[in-house]
C-alpha cells in the first residue's frame, strides 16, 4: 500500500493497522494504549499538529474514531545513531539502477537500532533519491554488490528477475582449508543441498528433514596460511574457534579461499551450507556456535563476500555483471 507521506530524511513514514474492534473509541486511544506509556505527550502533539495521517493522507485529530481508518502513517522519532566507521563506493548508476559496494557491518535497510546507519537511509540522503528501494539484501555482516532500484516505473522488471531466479550471484569466504574434527574430507568442487528454515528461538536458520530448498555450490579456490589476526584453537580466539579453525597454539592455521554460489536465497543460506561442512566462515559469531553478543570489532569482519552479480538487463536487453572492488581482509596475503 502506497504511503500518503513523503521519505523524510530517507526513512519512509511507518504504517500501522487499527483494530477493527476494542475498547478504544478513537485512533489516538489506540495509540495511547500501544505507546503512551512512553511519550504521551508527544502523541498528542501529533495528532494536535496533524503529523498522523490516515488513507488519502486525511490528518487526525484527538477525536478521529478508531473505525474511520484502517491504516495511519506517520513519522517515527529516530534516536541519534553512533555513525558505523565505513563507506559505501558505488560501481554503477543509471536511469533504474543503482549498484554499490556495501561494507561489512552496515545493514542493508532499516531495522532495530540501525535507521539513520543503514545502506538504504544513507544512499536515499546522499544522492536525493527518496524512491531508491534495494532488489534483494546483504546481511549486514556480509559486503559486496547490492543492487537497487531508482525508478519506481521500471522497478517491477528487476524484480521479476529475482522472483524467476534469473539473477546468477557470485560468493566468495575464507574458511578453514580443512573440515573441523568429526566432519568428512571434502571433495571440491561440492553442492550442498537440504531444507532450512529460521529458528524460533534465535533469529538464527537451521537444517530440518524435508524436501530441499537451499542449494549451494561450493568450489575451493585456494588455500594459504592464515594471518595472526584469525588466531587458533588454543589462543583463546573466539572467531577462530566458532569456524572450526584448528591450530596447534603457536602455529599458524592453514585458510582457504571459496566460491559460493547459491542456487536459492534462504537466510544466512551460504554460513549453514559451510558450518555444515566443517568449515565455518572465519570471525562467523553464529555459525558453527552461536558466541555471546559483543560489540562489533570492526578490524574482525566476517570474511563473506558477494562478489559478483549478472543477469540480462530487463530494459537494455543485454546481459550485464557488476564485480565488486571490495576484498576478504583475511585472504588479502593470499597468493593470487
Amino acid at each position: 500500500m502506497q504511503s500518503p507521506l513523503p521519505v523524510r530524511d530517507g526513512v519512509n513514514a511507518t504504517r500501522l493497522r487499527l483494530p477493527d474492534e476494542g475498547p478504544w473509541t478513537t485512533a489516538m486511544d489506540y495509540m495511547m494504549h500501544r505507546w503512551g506509556h512512553i511519550d504521551p505527550q508527544g502523541i498528542e502533539d501529533r495528532f494536535d499538529a496533524g503529523e498522523i495521517v490516515g488513507e488519502g493522507g486525511v490528518a487526525l485529530d484527538r477525536a478521529t474514531r478508531l473505525e474511520d481508518h484502517t491504516f495511519i502513517w506517520y513519522y517515527r522519532s529516530l534516536p541519534p545513531e553512533t555513525r558505523i566507521p565505513v563507506d559505501i563506493s558505488i560501481l554503477h548508476q543509471d536511469d533504474h539502477l543503482l549498484v554499490v559496494d556495501k561494507p561489512h557491518f552496515l545493514p542493508t535497510t532499516p531495522g532495530g537500532t540501525y535507521i539513520q546507519e543503514s545502506a538504504l537511509v544513507r544512499l536515499r540522503n546522499q544522492l536525493n533519491l527518496p524512491d531508491l528501494i534495494p532488489m534483494h539484501r546483504l546481511d549486514r555482516m556480509t559486503a559486496g554488490v547490492l543492487l537497487l532500484s531508482t525508478n519506481p516505473e521500471t522497478r517491477g522488471n528487476y524484480q521479476v528477475l529475482f522472483e524467476k531466479r534469473q539473477v546468477q550471484k557470485e560468493y566468495e569466504c575464507v574458511s578453514a582449508a580443512e573440515p573441523a574434527a568429526g566432519h568428512p574430507a571434502v571433495e571440491f568442487p561440492v553442492v550442498v543441498r537440504n531444507r532450512m528454515t529460521k529458528s524460533r528461538s534465535y533469529l538464527l536458520a537451521e537444517v530440518i528433514e524435508g524436501e530441499p530448498n537451499a542449494e549451494t555450490r561450493i568450489e575451493r579456490l585456494e588455500t594459504f596460511d592464515g594471518g595472526a589476526s584469525v588466531g587458533a584453537a588454543g589462543t583463546g580466539d573466539a572467531g577462530a574457534r566458532a569456524s572450526g579453525i584448528n591450530a596447534d597454539a603457536g602455529t599458524t592455521p592453514r585458510l582457504a579461499r571459496y566460491r559460493l554460489e547459491p542456487h536459492s536465497g534462504k537466510t544466512h543460506q551460504l554460513r549453514v551450507h559451510m558450518a555444515s561442512l566443517g568449515l565455518g566462515i572465519v570471525n562467523d559469531a553464529f555459525y558453527p556456535d552461536l558466541l555471546d553478543k559483543a560489540q562489533d570489532d570492526y578490524s574482525k569482519p566476517l570474511q563473506l563476500l558477494a562478489r559478483g552479480i549478472r543477469f540480462v538487463d530487463p530494459i537494455s536487453k543485454k546481459p550485464v555483471e557488476y564485480r565488486s572492488g571490495l576484498h576478504l581482509s583475511e585472504a588479502a596475503q593470499a597468493p593470487r
